[in-house]
């Protein structure tokens, strides 16, 4: 982990040169703290300080309630003190009138570089965060019985004003049986990968009162005897979601739930008719994004400008939606309702706990989980804001709210005049808003992957893997040379260079390409070079560097089976890849091999 401290270090040297600053201090402070502290400090106490310092700029002011552990000099801590300098006042704390953009920015690369490395946390943070998530079903239902009944009115009355027209067409199609399933690449709880959820034996009666086996499961009823094998599973035999962690950072894992093959080809079958019809409604389609983040950073963008669009961030945001909340929604579409029912999983093998019955609606993991979601929260927001009011919404008044408000997934954008009463309606409906990434008393705006300063972009590049040691590291290798990429085109020269420098330690060739090369290499204002040469039938240069091979698993598919495979394709086109019926699934091996390829 050495490496990790010495990467911080060459940031920390381009980053000083950059606002003309001595970091000296910041350099040893850093090298004394690491011994003591180890990649801790990197991952969890810089974040912390980070949070600390935008809270201060949403504040106005640095108080000394922050940055627990860092020595103060004046007003001001001593630590990263340079850069602080030129963003606030060291004898008042107060924030600058015209504070330094690149100071801003130096900040929070400095202290957030690591906070979304991809290394395990402890067993006890493991425990601590299984704890949480069994915690958080029990506030779900404690929420549930603290709705009034003019709640459910309230809400199932703007639900259906924001959502009738969406609801009624995809009802529409589920009853004229447009419906067709379809198998994700990632793993379910009955461990089934690549073809082998094609194969799959198991259906629900849940499932089969709304989704006929016949219609799902064979590709005509001339293979109707095919259904014989198949076991119908009771309520109470069906599988339950299996509760997995998977590293999110240091401080703390993400939860997800893997779903049962056929709850999850069900669900992909649902989602696909209602994303078609979500993009043809234009109202809907500008208060909420699935697909396209940009708008979201655009009026994060604009909101840290005119400070007039406040954005807010949920914690354990798809944990905290509430069946309930979601059976409102959909309270007027019974035929919808009873659909989205039958495929959502109703128990939770959570590790060391055993099985347990779920009061939220789903977990990430689902595939209805993230419109669901977005549904529920945009009605809470036209709650908060018709309360705001004091009359109700109409239909206009969501035409009015475009540019103004959008939910995508937890990350929500309102007009600051209604932002307290948005999130008081979130929180007595049992959300948590992360006071330390909503913003609206500042300047500093953040949405979607994208943070902003007064109009500035003061994004930052995050290290996800540890410094690579080896060839045989491709995972490492493939993202730290992204890294370095996004670090030479936030012109941060001096860094890339310090990593060119190691990681030509590993890959005995790097040469310059274009993105779209299909070569590990490197970025570069400069044209494509290295060991180059030319591909005389197709009249493109070529470089001599690394090239990324995948394995995808031998996952072999033949009779009904593969039939039921092709008239599950979509499109009219034959499947891209030849030997889909022998190998499918997530590569389960990624390597690079030596070779050439084009520069562009």
């Amino acid at each position: 982990m050495k490496s990790l401290q010495l990467l911080w270090q060459a940031t920390l040297k381009n980053l000083g040169v950059m606002c003309d600053i001595c970091t000296t201090f910041d350099g040893k402070t850093v090298e004394r703290r690491f011994e003591d502290e180890g990649v801790s400090f990197l991952t969890i106490t810089l974040p912390g300080f980070c949070e600390d310092f935008q809270k201060s700029l949403d504040r106005g002011w640095v108080d000394h309630d922050l940055f627990t552990g860092f020595r103060f000099a004046g007003g001001l801590p001593v630590f990263l003190g340079g850069f602080l300098d030129l963003v606030f006042d060291r004898r008042s704390g107060k924030l600058l009138d015209d504070p330094s953009i690149d100071a801003i920015f130096a900040i929070r690369q400095l202290t957030l570089m690591f906070s979304k490395i991809n290394l395990r946390c402890t067993e006890r943070r493991n425990r601590k965060a299984i704890d949480g998530y069994l915690e958080c079903e029990k506030e779900v239902r404690k929420s549930d019985r603290s709705w009034t009944e003019a709640d459910r009115l309230q809400f199932s009355r703007l639900s259906l004003l924001a959502f009738a027209p969406l609801f009624s067409r995809v009802e529409r199609r589920i009853n004229q049986g447009e419906l067709r399933g379809r198998h994700g690449p990632g793993a379910t709880a009955d461990r089934l990968r690549g073809n082998a959820k094609y194969s799959d034996l198991h259906w629900t009666w849940r499932l089969e009162r709304e989704f006929s086996s016949v219609d799902h499961l064979i590709p005509n009823a001339r293979y109707h005897d095919r259904l014989e094998g198949v076991d119908f599973l009771e309520p109470g035999q069906e599988k339950p979601v299996k509760v997995t962690l998977v590293p999110k950072t240091l401080k703390r894992p993400r939860i997800i739930a893997m779903e049962p093959t056929s709850m999850q080809f069900m669900q992909q079958a649902i989602l696909e008719v209602m994303m078609e019809e979500f993009e043809r409604d234009d109202i809907l389609s500008a208060l909420v994004g699935f697909n396209d983040q940009q708008p979201n950073q655009l009026m994060a963008d604009v909101g840290s400008f005119t400070g007039g669009l406040a954005t807010l961030d949920l914690s354990e945001a798809s944990d905290r939606v509430s069946n309930q909340h979601v059976l409102l929604l959909l309270s007027r579409f019974p035929d919808l309702s009873r659909a989205v029912q039958a495929c959502r999983s109703t128990k939770a093998e959570v590790p060391g706990k055993g099985v347990i019955r779920l009061a939220k609606f789903a977990s990430m993991g689902s595939a209805l989980c993230f419109p669901m979601e977005a549904f529920v929260f945009l009605t809470l927001v036209l709650m908060g804001i018709e309360k705001q009011l004091s009359r109700p919404l109409t239909r206009s008044d969501l035409s009015s709210l475009r540019n103004l408000v959008r939910v995508y997934g937890d990350d929500i954008i309102v007009p600051v005049e209604f932002v307290t009463s948005v999130i008081s309606t979130l929180e007595a409906s049992g959300h948590q808003v992360n006071a330390g990434k909503s913003f609206w008393t500042g300047k500093f705006r953040e949405s979607c992957g994208r943070d902003y300063y007064d109009g500035h972009d003061v994004t930052v590049v995050k290290v996800r893997q540890v410094v690579p040691t080896s060839r045989q590291n491709a995972q490492e290798i493939l993202s730290f040379v992204s890294t370095r990429n996004q670090f030479y085109k936030a012109g941060l020269w001096g860094v890339s260079q310090w990593m060119d420098l190691h990681i030509e330690k590993v890959l005995r060739y790097f040469p310059i390409v274009e993105s779209t090369s299909s070569v590990i290499g490197r970025s570069s204002f400069y044209r494509p070079s290295g060991l180059v040469g030319w591909d005389s039938d197709l009249h493109r240069l070529l470089v001599k560097g690394y090239r990324v091979r995948t394995v995808i698993p031998v996952s072999k598919l033949d009779d009904v089976f593969a039939l039921q495979k092709f008239f599950l394709k979509r499109g009219v086109d034959p499947s891209v890849d030849e030997d889909h019926l022998d190998r499918s699934g997530r590569s389960q091996a990624v390597n690079i091999k030596l070779g050439w390829g084009p520069a562009y």
